[in-house]
């Protein structure tokens, strides 16, 4: 399976069972996998509006197997780490959320095989809204680069559940090589639009510093 190379990432459209096993060992990993609680399945209405802004999708209704995403690499950060069958750590990460409405939990959690001190961030829902791009479970842009920053020695990234790219981005953005894999088409072509405009800016910001 042939990969979308867009400068230094490489863009695998598939299912991340199929692919991991052919890619061998990276520096890092990097995801946010479906949590398994059928949240993309029930798009709830927000405030003042009549309909939701994603359609409903059933790729959250069961928990994803670790296994192959643990073996890709030695250094993980998987949100929702909560939800699976994970070892012990104690490098938690946090996400707050000080705006989050009822309906939504005020932090989310990532398990880290980081050996190091919990860490929070606090970003605001109202800050990522204008990324937003239809996907349900989109994370900020500066969340996952802040998670990338954990990892100053790892120079490839790899993002198993890709979907919209916002890892792709961080990584392109901090001058770090990209390996993603989705299995939905349409977040796949999002993805490489997303990146492609992330690694043109870079190309952009390099010349004019020269």
């Amino acid at each position: 399976m042939k990969p979308v190379i867009i400068g230094n990432a490489s863009l695998y459209l598939g299912d991340c069972r199929d692919i991991l096993p052919t890619l061998g060992k990276v520096d890092a990993v990097v995801t946010d996998p479906p949590y398994g609680i059928n949240y993309a399945a029930n798009p709830i209405v927000g405030k003042g509006k009549k309909a939701s802004n994603h359609e409903r999708k059933e790729w959250d209704s069961d928990v994803p197997d670790m296994v192959g995403v643990i073996a890709a690499s030695d250094k993980h950060i998987i949100w929702g780490g909560n939800y699976y069958h994970l070892p012990p750590v104690r490098g938690w990460l946090s996400w707050h959320k000080p705006d989050a409405p009822p309906s939504m939990g005020n932090f989310e959690l990532a398990w880290t095989s980081i050996d190091r001190t919990t860490r929070q961030l606090s970003v605001t829902i109202a800050e990522t809204n204008p990324e937003r791009i239809g996907h349900p479970t989109q994370k900020p842009l500066r969340l996952m680069k802040w998670c990338i920053g954990f990892l100053p020695d790892a120079q490839t990234i790899l993002d198993p559940f890709m979907g919209s790219g916002t890892t792709g981005v961080a990584a392109v953005q901090m001058g770090r090589k990209f390996i993603g894999i989705e299995r939905e088409e349409r977040y796949f072509e999002i993805a490489c639009k997303r990146i492609e405009q992330a690694q043109r800016q870079g190309d952009l910001f390099i010349e004019a510093a020269a």
